[in-house]
């Protein structure tokens, strides 16, 4: 299965390092005004959802991150088919 996004793994990782469950970030975005439940946060993690820009940007928030560290280690694979 082709990976739908490229900062899934990221997001994961920096979640469980910050000891956010996946309720809590949903939650979090949800006060932003982005609708984003556990279910649609664990296929965002797992690559099976795209991000739309402004979700990044939400996401960033909710991790109280920059959009810089949130890019930081990702793998972007960029293909030109």
């Amino acid at each position: 299965m082709k990976s739908r996004n490229v900062l899934g793994p990221r997001i994961c990782l920096i979640r469980k390092e910050k000891g956010i469950t996946q309720d809590q970030l949903a939650a979090r975005l949800n006060i932003q005004g982005i609708n984003i439940d556990r279910p649609m946060v664990s296929k965002i993690e797992t690559q099976n959802r795209e991000l739309l820009d402004y979700e990044i940007v939400r996401i960033a928030t909710a991790l109280d991150i920059s959009i810089d560290e949130l890019f930081n280690g990702c793998a972007l694979n960029i293909s030109t088919d």
